[in-house]
């Protein structure tokens, strides 16, 4: 039978789709590693990773154990914390994934409290793009999620914390900055500013222009928040922002006026996302909890 550790050198090499890179990973030599991945091959009698490619790739047989493999060694992990919890109390480093159109805005406010409330807890805070971030959520690479609804994924719970208004804004000598309302009729035919296709929020911005018959700016995407409000700025185009970010000290409206469209709101819904079944899952609850009251404290 394959043990946990060859089933760790494997799932490694398909993350790292590299034997040096793979070995550091899992903090083996490299020899070990092939040697190991060698009986763990002869055991199964399969071929699991092609040789001599300049990448360490799987074949179709070794894609599916990796699969497999990664759900046993979660489930272990959970065995593993689940034997090791005192009550509730969360003790340790919790990998905990936000979106970077949210955590800057939100989080500190939230860490600081927490850490008073559990000293013990360290928070190891990673941004990232949030539907990949749900895989890692569901491979075991992260603990917990906070980020824009639909969160989705094998085996993920999805608790619904609140939501937050989206606004338009203008650069401060955009023509529209100087009314005090705009109409759709008004606003139709505007250039839009996004951030990259592959955030959930450009989907978000990319059905509100089809909605006010906007035109969205493929050409100049944004990487951040922060770099659509300086583009917005600089008279590029309008652009759409959150609440939490309108409101926060890093965000803010520097160089833009935020537009009173009339007859048009839009929100978006935050939501915290955990594992099934997860060994800690009272103690992630708890943490949303604390994360919905604060958000909606500010949000009043």
């Amino acid at each position: 039978m394959p043990t946990l550790r060859q089933l760790e050198y494997l799932v490694a090499i398909a993350d790292n789709q590299h034997f040096g890179r793979a070995a550091q990973a899992v903090h083996v030599s490299q020899p070990t590693l092939s040697q190991q991945l060698r009986t763990l091959e002869d055991r199964l009698g399969v071929v699991l990773v092609e040789r001599g490619a300049p990448t360490a790739e799987l074949t179709p047989i070794g894609r599916e154990l990796v699969e497999r493999a990664r759900k046993i060694l979660v489930e272990v992990r959970e065995l593993r914390a689940m034997a090791h919890r005192a009550g509730e109390k969360l003790a340790g480093t919790l990998r905990f994934g936000v979106s970077p159109t949210l955590g800057p805005y939100l989080m500190p406010s939230i860490v600081a409290a927490l850490h008073r409330q559990q000293p013990d807890l360290r928070l190891y805070i990673r941004e990232g793009i949030p539907d990949d971030q749900a895989m890692e959520l569901s491979r075991g690479a992260l603990d917990m999620l906070l980020g824009p609804m639909p969160i989705e994924g094998p085996s993920l719970h999805v608790e619904p914390l609140f939501s937050e208004r989206l606004y338009m804004v203008a650069a401060a000598d955009h023509p529209l900055s100087a009314r005090t309302t705009v109409t759709r009729a008004d606003l139709a035919g505007e250039t839009v500013l996004s951030l990259d296709r592959r955030h959930s929020f450009h989907r978000q911005v990319t059905a509100i222009c089809s909605e006010l018959n906007l035109e969205l700016l493929s050409d100049y995407e944004g990487t951040s928040l922060d770099s659509l409000r300086q583009m917005t700025g600089s008279g590029l185009g309008l652009s759409i922002l959150p609440e939490f970010y309108i409101q926060s000290e890093v965000g803010g409206q520097a160089g833009v006026k935020v537009l009173n469209v009339d007859d048009w709101t839009a929100n978006r819904a935050i939501a915290a996302s955990w594992r099934e079944g997860a060994a800690y899952a009272p103690a992630y609850r708890a943490i949303a909890e604390h994360i919905q009251a604060e958000a909606r404290s500010q949000l009043a």
